[in-house]
């Protein structure tokens, strides 16, 4: 298995409309704004939050594990969404396991979408990954209904690999996914 470390606390990457950057505890109140609506979480395999003090429970963790980023909206001055790079499906794939990767995930608020953000974003990280962090490998993973995320993982130039499941502890069930893959150098085969 090939996870290589990541940690978010001195990074800064910005876009075009976007602020990539660690969370910080003054984005409490945005990150509920856009998490507490229903579809957003659940589009993302978790529960939409229904109070404030969820949004703390989950903003605490990303402050514990420093490995998603807070998307911060430029021209709105708030927080709009986050990208996270995870232990990746790929770390039990024969085929891709001995390959440095990290899985991507992201969430966008509803008021958002269909704007091109989260694919902005998603392919300033990726760069960010092949150039900074020395990895060769990214791993994307939706649920089948989810058209928009499938639509973000072509537009970052993901290609399907396999259909798998993941156990959502948030939810407690588990969950088919979609999952796809970027390969730096396509000479890994």
């Amino acid at each position: 298995m090939m996870d290589i470390p990541f940690d978010v606390t001195d990074i800064r990457i910005e876009t075009e409309r976007l602020i990539l950057r660690p969370f910080e505890e003054t984005d409490l109140a945005d990150f509920f704004a856009y998490a507490s609506i229903p579809e957003v979480g659940e589009a993302a395999g978790w529960p939409h939050h229904k109070s404030i003090e969820d949004s703390r429970i989950i903003l605490n963790d990303f402050f514990e594990k420093k490995e998603v980023l807070a998307m911060y909206h430029k021209a709105d001055k708030r927080v709009i969404g986050s990208i996270g790079l995870h232990l990746s499906w790929t770390s039990k794939n024969d085929t891709f396991k001995h390959l440095p990767a990290k899985e991507v995930g992201y969430v966008l608020s509803k008021d958002y979408w269909g704007q091109g953000l989260t694919a902005e974003g998603v392919k300033a990280v990726i760069e960010y990954g092949f150039n900074t962090l020395g990895l060769t490998c990214f791993g994307l993973a939706h649920s089948p209904e989810n058209a928009q995320s499938r639509r973000v993982a072509e537009k970052c130039g993901f290609v399907y690999s396999e259909t798998g499941q993941f156990f959502s502890k948030l939810r407690q069930v588990y969950i088919d996914d979609i999952r796809h893959i970027l390969l730096k150098d396509l000479k890994w085969k």
